[in-house]
């Protein structure tokens, strides 16, 4: 007879390696026949609902690591909740309007200007449901779950409708004007920019020290006396109308090489050795209150400049004196506008000086900076030139400077309803909680909102001019334009004139001959986006507002998330989310922002291709995501390998189930032996933890509590001791099917528990498991935690074991390593313990000799009998000897005993016995 045939070895068809980049996709296609995201929502419809609001990535190219990064943590939290008791719907949209769009027309050689502002906004329609295709198919890719086939849009006609209504809504409460003040101003856009279009990078610019002649001193300062400036941008000298100072402040009057200058007292010392003076003479000194309504003289042009009070001023940098053009920065601005002055911007839309800054026409603004200071210098103003590096805004998209330039534009006004706006700050719930902090202080000192933008491709800003001048936005306006958006799109605003967009009939005082013209601006796409929780959750029936979580990268701060909150507030006066978690930007491995001109950057298609999806997956519930992540080959290697350790975990446990029914086969809690109650207890301890981790969206504490059950408590321990069990025994043997109860709960509650991170592994494992009735294991619920009366002290007394056995395995390393033993069954074990430890290997009924994975064992005598050459540990003494007697040719057991049965001479008494009760059948 070949023994080797009585063996219950393990027999699964669950393949060792996972050939994801292969068998993925077929995963997912099966997924697509079934409609798995239909069947999900349709088995937890009655349940309370869970809406995570997917914030639109913008529809543009492939997608990077920080798409996968953000897509794949709401996969995870949307599977979790629809497998833990709530209608989970997960509804993915696409942000579509802006400059990107305009741009990448434009290189691909689109003459936008030959063309109509209609025609030119299809070809971009058409370009955005070309990027918005190509991205579906790789978030799907990704093993994203989700309404695929209704996403929501923000360029369609019904959404664009519900933003027009937003508009209306903070319109009709006074929150909407036009104005014209200081803004962002992007030339190489040649558009408005919002703070959060903003980026940040070091310049180099130049520093001028510029002296204001005093024309009239107001009885404070004597006519032969100069206030001094300073300024990083000598291009704003032409549109200087003032001069700003601190009424609290001290300044004094100094005399220097026959020249009296009026400079910050306490700023007096730096200017000096900026300048160069030496030993300044102060004449008088006079609080800053003083010097209100005093007149300067402009050095080049010899106009008015007046000196006025202002908070504003510090003493971080320059004079305490500060060069004031209204034109040209918002603390500026609201001076001037205290004082009455005009708001003089003598720069165009391209950044081009105009004829207002006369003897600078026609220069780009930044050229312009070398001339004006020429100009100074000729006027005998400029009393220093130097150069600076320092931080300096740049438009996000374009990667040039922006500056700050007063145009007339539409605004929504946040003062008027910002303690709102705070009060809900508040009331949000905020992961990580500093991210509440951020935004708080962010609304808290943020001016009004510049929602107008002076491109083609976007949602028109719904306002007609009548006759004289006069805005027209009326509830009844603003019903129509939304019905006609609903309708035929926001095309239409550009497609028809003023009078075919209005009401039929519609009169207003400001037109008596009912003549009308149409805003050309269009709003900014944060409005477009922050509107969603009125286009999309109150917009559609299988979502509501608010969502209970809005998760986006640290970035939407300022972006998404701030213009959410402004637009929700204004409109509804809550917030559109109860929760906002933020997540980190992807880096490389050394912590390097990804870069192609670097070569650093990690693409999620080629990892889906090399690795697979779920290696993506597992990297993403691996790291500390709500801080920035590292990505590179070498770290998705070794995400690779905990993947493989957990596959061979599923496929172990597979392999010794295949005998086993659950239905009658399982041994009840109560009749296991202790080692496999106390395993059950380790198993249910990892369900308690891991939805507990799932619930605060630890996904690490996932990744390492999986990770360790299966490589510590199965591989390590149960597994390892079981296998003489599994495959040694008769298949029905008490022991084994008891082990196999313990592995097929195992089983059942890793597969799930992992569902939501390994989604294709999963539902992989789920085709192998006997006796599961659904179809996939996303039509199931996490496993829930048990009771078990014993469970303390159960693990009380079997981690003390783990530890004892621990130190054994190393005892039987060392005799191997010293070439005393060769494998672990050929050794005895001689324990030399105290009582305690004594104690509880008495208690134990399990076979010691297979816990301990030897083939003898005794209890030899007391820790102070231990002979001299025994491994001396704490508590216990150990020494290991080479096992008397013969190798059991079935179980490689080493026992006197071999031989006994004379028809099975080379076989231990148990497989003896098991061989000749259940495979006589087999004799030759």
């Amino acid at each position: 007879m070949d023994y080797k045939d009585t063996l219950l070895m393990p027999n699964t068809e669950f393949p060792m390696r996972g050939n994801l980049p292969k068998r993925e996709p077929e995963i997912q296609e099966k997924w697509n026949e079934m409609d798995i995201y239909k069947l999900v929502q349709e088995r937890t419809k009655d349940r309370p609902m869970f809406v995570l609001h997917d914030g639109p990535p913008y529809a543009n190219g492939d997608i990077h690591m920080g798409h996968a990064l953000n897509k794949i943590l709401k996969d995870f939290i949307v599977r979790f909740k629809s497998m833990t008791g709530f209608n989970a719907p997960y509804v993915p949209g696409w942000d579509t309007h802006g400059l990107p769009i305009e741009q990448a027309l434009t290189n691909k050689g689109v003459k936008r200007k030959e063309m109509s502002i209609a025609e030119f906004r299809k070809l971009c329609e058409k370009y955005a449901y070309e990027q918005i295709n190509n991205q579906r198919e790789q978030f799907k890719r990704l093993g994203v779950r989700g309404d695929w086939e209704n996403p929501y849009i923000t360029l369609k006609p019904a959404y664009e409708a519900q933003q027009i209504k937003v508009f209306g809504e903070m319109a009709k409460k006074g929150y909407i004007y036009k104005g014209k003040k200081p803004v962002y101003w992007s030339p190489s856009s040649e558009s408005a920019l919002a703070e959060a279009e903003i980026e940040y990078k070091d310049v180099k610019s130049p520093s001028i020290y510029v002296a204001f002649k005093v024309k009239d001193g107001k009885g404070v300062l004597d006519t032969d006396v100069q206030i001094i400036i300073w300024t990083t941008t000598p291009w704003t000298i032409p549109a200087n109308l003032g001069i700003s100072v601190n009424p609290e402040l001290i300044y004094v009057v100094v005399e220097v090489n026959g020249q009296k200058y009026v400079v910050a007292q306490e700023l007096l010392k730096t200017v000096s050795e900026e300048i160069g003076w030496e030993n300044p003479a102060v004449l008088k000194t006079v609080k800053g209150s003083e010097l209100e309504y005093i007149v300067a003289s402009h050095p080049l042009y010899g106009r008015d400049s007046l000196v006025m009070l202002g908070d504003h001023v510090t003493l971080d940098a320059g004079t305490g004196c500060v060069h004031t053009a209204p034109g040209h920065g918002e603390d500026d601005f609201l001076v001037g506008q205290k004082y009455g002055l005009d708001v003089l911007c003598p720069v165009d839309d391209k950044g081009v000086m105009t004829e207002e800054a006369e003897g600078f026409a026609g220069l780009f603004y930044d050229k312009a900076n070398k001339a004006v200071s020429e100009k100074l210098e000729e006027a005998g103003a400029l009393l220093k030139l130097s150069f600076i590096t320092h931080s300096y805004p740049h438009d996000w998209r374009t990667k040039k400077p922006v500056i700050f330039r007063a145009t007339a534009q539409w605004f929504a006004s946040i003062k008027d309803f910002r303690e709102d706006l705070l009060e809900a700050i508040k009331e949000t719930k905020w992961v990580p909680a500093w991210g509440e902090t951020r935004l708080f202080n962010m609304v808290r000192d943020r001016g009004d909102w510049c929602i107008s933008r002076q491109r083609a491709w976007g949602v028109p800003i719904p306002v007609f001019y009548a006759e004289n001048g006069e805005p027209v936005i009326t509830d009844e306006t603003i019903e129509h334009i939304s019905n006609l958006f609903r309708e035929h799109g926001s095309n239409v605003w550009f497609e028809r004139e003023a009078s075919e967009l209005l009401p039929e009939g519609f009169t207003h005082p400001g037109s008596p001959n009912g003549v009308f013209t149409k805003e050309t601006d269009i709003m900014d796409v944060w409005f477009d986006s922050g509107s969603s929780h009125q286009a999309v959750l109150e917009e559609r029936d299988d979502l509501k507002r608010p969502a209970d979580l809005y998760l986006e990268g640290s970035d939407q701060y300022r972006g998404w998330f701030n213009s959410s909150l402004s637009t929700g507030v204004a409109v509804t006066g809550k917030a559109p989310y109860k929760g906002v978690l933020s997540h980190g930007f992807a880096l490389d491995g050394e912590g390097r922002k990804m870069s192609k001109s670097v070569g650093n950057v990690v693409v999620p298609a080629k990892v889906m291709n090399q690795l697979g999806a779920d290696i993506l997956r597992l990297w993403v519930a691996s790291v500390d995501y709500q801080a920035d992540v590292r990505v590179s080959d070498a770290i998705l290697k070794q995400v690779a390998e905990v993947y493989r350790k957990i596959r061979n975990t599923f496929r172990f446990l597979l392999g010794n189930l295949a005998d086993f029914n659950p239905e009658t086969d399982t041994v009840a809690y109560e009749n296991l032996r202790e080692v496999d109650q106390f395993m059950l207890v380790k198993l249910n301890d990892l369900i308690k933890q891991v939805r507990n981790h799932y619930e605060n969206y630890e996904f690490a504490g996932i990744y390492h509590a999986v990770n360790n059950f299966c490589t510590l408590d199965l591989s390590s321990f149960y597994l390892d001791f079981a296998k003489d069990i599994l495959y040694i025994e008769a298949s029905d043997q008490h022991d084994r099917r008891a082990i196999q109860t313990v592995l097929y709960e195992s089983l059942l509650s890793l597969t799930k528990l992992t569902a939501p991170i390994l989604s294709h592994t999963a539902d992989e494992v789920w085709n192998f498991i006997p006796s599961v009735q659904e179809p996939s294991v996303q039509l199931t619920d996490m496993p829930e935690a048990k009771e078990f009366a014993n469970a303390q002290g159960l693990k009380d007394k079997w981690q003390l074991f783990l530890q004892l056995r621990n130190e054994v395995l190393k005892a039987l390393e060392e005799a191997r390593n010293e070439k005393v033993i060769g494998k672990s069954l050929t050794a005895k074990i001689s324990l030399y313990v105290n009582d305690k430890t004594k104690q509880l290997l008495d208690s134990i009924e399990e076979n010691l000799m297979q816990l301990f994975i030897v083939s003898d064992f005794e209890v030899a005598g007391s820790y102070e009998q231990a002979p001299e050459h025994a491994l001396q540990l704490e508590n216990t003494a150990i020494v290991v000897t080479k096992a008397d007697g013969e190798t059991c040719e079935r179980c490689w057991i080493v026992t006197p005993h071999v031989g006994e049965n004379e028809k099975h001479p080379t076989l231990c008494p148990r497989c003896a016995d098991v061989v000749s009760k259940h495979y006589s059948h087999l004799a030759k």
